[in-house]
C-alpha cells in the first residue's frame, strides 16, 4: 500500500522586513519634513525615535528636490486649429434678406491672387479685432474670355484661403451670398470673436 504525499504547508510565509536604501531613506526624509500632521499629537516624540541601526552608520546622500522652476516645462501645446462651421439656415436667411446687417465689405475684383490673398487676410484680421460679425467677400464671377483661360480664380481660390489654417483662427465659416449681394460671385464671412 502507497503512502499518501505529505500535504504542502500553504500558510503564508513569514515577511521579513527588508531596509531601506540609501537613496530611499534619504528620499523619505525629504518627504517627513515638509509634511504637516493633521491633527497635533505627540509628533514630536515619533519624529525622535532611534535610528535603524543597520543604516545608521552610513551617511545618507542629500537628494535635491526639483522645484517647479526648476523643472524645465516642455513649450505649451499650440491650440488646435478651429474646424469651419457652415453659417447657419437662419443667419443666411437674415442676411439675404437684409434683416442681419453686414459689417464690412470687400471687393477683389481685378487684384492679382498675391495680392488678393494678402489684402484679405489684413481686412479679416482688422474685422477680428474691431469685433465684426459678418462681412461679404466679392470675388467676381470671373471674365467671359476665350475658352482655354482659366475662368474666376479668386471665386475658386478664396475659399481654399479661407480653409487654410492662417484664416481658420479669423473665420468661423462662409458660405455662397444670395444672389441680391452677389451670388456665386461673392461669399458670406463669418468672423470669429476677438478673445
Amino acid at each position: 500500500m502507497k503512502r499518501p504525499a505529505p500535504i504542502p504547508d500553504l500558510s503564508a510565509p513569514s515577511r521579513r522586513k527588508r531596509a531601506l536604501s540609501e537613496e530611499e531613506r534619504a528620499l523619505w526624509e525629504s518627504v517627513a519634513r515638509h509634511v504637516k500632521p493633521l491633527r497635533k499629537k505627540a509628533a514630536a516624540a515619533k519624529a525622535q525615535t532611534a535610528p535603524d541601526p543597520i543604516t545608521h552608520h552610513v551617511a545618507a546622500k542629500p537628494i535635491p528636490i526639483k522645484t517647479a522652476a526648476s523643472i524645465k516645462s516642455a513649450p505649451a501645446p499650440r491650440p488646435a486649429i478651429p474646424p469651419l462651421a457652415p453659417i447657419g439656415r437662419r443667419e443666411r436667411a437674415k442676411l439675404s434678406r437684409g434683416r442681419q446687417e453686414i459689417d464690412a465689405r470687400l471687393d477683389l475684383h481685378g487684384m492679382t491672387q498675391t495680392r488678393a490673398h494678402r489684402v484679405l487676410f489684413a481686412f479679416l484680421q482688422r474685422a477680428h479685432h474691431d469685433g465684426l460679425t459678418f462681412v461679404l467677400v466679392i470675388t467676381g464671377k470671373g471674365k467671359a474670355g476665350s475658352p482655354d483661360t482659366e475662368r474666376g480664380v479668386l471665386r475658386r481660390q478664396v475659399p481654399k484661403w479661407l480653409s487654410l489654417p492662417e484664416f481658420r483662427s479669423l473665420v468661423v465659416g462662409f458660405e455662397e451670398a444670395h444672389i441680391g449681394h452677389g451670388g456665386e460671385g461673392a461669399l458670406y464671412v463669418r468672423v470669429r470673436r476677438a478673445r
